[in-house]
């Protein structure tokens, strides 16, 4: 175990497979598109179908980083990126259906 106090020297970003990475992003996708599903048929049109398209092409985009980036450095940081841009999607896809819902009455 590192005594390092810095973000960057997370066992998950330095010595990890990304196994791990693929995982957490397949639940954190499932998750988010579950969400999402219910929200098709609301307004604005359009908004959660394309946080879900988003959504899977990030989570498909983070297992050619796994498996092609050789240094694993930046295929760890990678997949952090990509998993967190599914976060970042899903709540702004989310909020502007919940906002539209709550300007509509």
């Amino acid at each position: 175990m590192s005594d390092s106090m810095n973000i960057s020297d997370q066992t998950a970003l330095t010595t990890s497979t990304g196994k791990i990475w693929l995982i957490t992003g397949a639940i954190l996708a499932a998750v988010s598109i579950g969400v999402l599903i219910p929200m098709l048929w609301m307004e604005p049109d359009g908004v959660a179908a394309g946080g879900i398209v988003a959504i899977v092409v990030f989570y498909t985009a983070m297992i050619p980083v796994r498996l092609a980036v050789r240094t694993l450095r930046v295929r760890l940081w990678a997949m952090a990126a990509l998993m967190i841009l599914i976060a970042i999607t899903f709540f702004v896809s989310a909020g502007f259906v919940y906002t539209a819902q709550l300007e509509a009455g």
